[in-house]
């Protein structure tokens, strides 16, 4: 191969990352006429789902807030789609769209050049130019691991969610999980299904609610309450319910923030725990509640929901709201808007010789 990588001029937005962030970028670019270009550093779209996902996932709220713009979910799948129906369902959205991204291209560097007013994406084996990027490489693409003191000494099995699986290999077997978030909290209840002895550390103060309210989504009832009420009421309400199907999660060591659930989502874009069946094994002792401990994470845009997804110099951003699967499809159909009112019909691909 030559030491020279290959330079093409893209009219287009250039969009790093195949998974449901930039899918539903590429779709709501195409709807509004403007063509683009989606660069993957994997050998498939959708990696993070088909590579990393537990074989038990279910998404956390119901399909209606999770499909992305423009095609809902097939009408046969349940309310909480599995982890293969959301893949089965992107892989047919990719077709719906006719998105063909461009595969094994992991980006080395992107540059903006201030004379010409265009961005360099350089990959190992292509350079791309073009007026706009889109990073949609999602908020959880790179596996985070806490510095923990004497870890080395550990002669344990030390692994991220993103490489687990099931919990039949660590059946009878002690197991601690750290974080206590929708994730940590349905590992442990998989594991503790699976017959090991399953300790929780709970990171920080955290909301958890009942998945269901009186039959129906929490999230969904929140959502419908929130045309009518103020948030604070929502939230009161939420908290109310959760005491009543839960009990006082301080009774057994977790403490709330002092923001209602839906507040602190906003201020602080942690997402309260939907419970589906772990907290009755904490309570009981089946699932032991460990120590507390703060960590930060800066890994996001510099502007927080809801103006994170437009930076400088045409640069913006995908699925970085911590507004989950919903939050990505109203990113999307933003920075669409944005790029299609600059759009300018009669550009043309152009090849540059390298």
């Amino acid at each position: 191969m030559s030491s020279k990588a290959k330079r093409f001029w893209t009219p287009g937005p250039v969009i790093v990352g195949a998974g449901p962030s930039g899918l539903a970028a590429a779709a709501c670019l195409k709807e509004r006429g403007v063509p683009s270009l989606i660069i993957e550093k994997e050998s498939c779209l959708a990696s993070l789902w088909k590579l990393k996902i537990y074989d038990h996932l279910q998404l956390h709220l119901p399909k209606q807030f999770c499909q992305l713009p423009y095609v809902p979910f097939p009408r046969e799948y349940p309310a909480y789609p599995s982890g293969q129906q959301f893949i089965t369902y992107m892989e047919a959205y990719a077709n719906h769209f006719e998105i063909e991204p461009l595969l094994g291209q992991e980006v080395q560097w992107a540059k903006y050049d201030a004379a010409m007013g265009h961005w360099r994406v350089k990959t190992h084996e292509y350079e791309f130019m073009c007026r706009w990027l889109i990073v949609a490489t999602g908020e959880n693409e790179v596996p985070v691991l806490p510095k923990i003191p004497g870890i080395s000494e550990f002669r344990g099995r030390l692994l991220h969610t993103s490489t687990y699986k099931n919990g039949v290999e660590f059946r009878a077997s002690k197991v601690l999980v750290v974080g206590c978030g929708n994730s940590g909290m349905e590992i442990s209840f998989d594991l503790c299904k699976n017959g090991a002895q399953v300790s929780l550390v709970v990171r920080d103060k955290v909301h958890i609610l009942p998945k269901k309210i009186l039959g129906r989504s929490s999230f969904a009832i929140s959502v419908w309450l929130l045309k009518w009420f103020p948030v604070d009421v929502v939230d009161r309400f939420l908290l109310f319910c959760s005491r009543l199907v839960l009990g006082d999660t301080k009774q057994i060591g977790i403490q709330r923030p002092k923001m209602g659930p839906l507040q602190w989502k906003n201020s602080v874009g942690k997402t309260p725990v939907l419970d589906d069946g772990a907290f009755a094994k904490i309570k009981s002792g089946e699932i032991k509640e460990a120590s507390l401990f703060n960590q930060k994470n800066n890994n996001n845009p510099q502007d927080s929901y809801p103006k994170n997804w437009k930076g400088k110099n045409g640069v913006y951003s995908v699925g970085f709201a911590r507004q989950g699967l919903l939050g990505i499809s109203m990113d999307a159909h933003k920075v669409a808007d944005d790029i299609a009112s600059q759009w300018n019909s009669e550009t043309r691909h152009l090849w540059l010789d390298s």
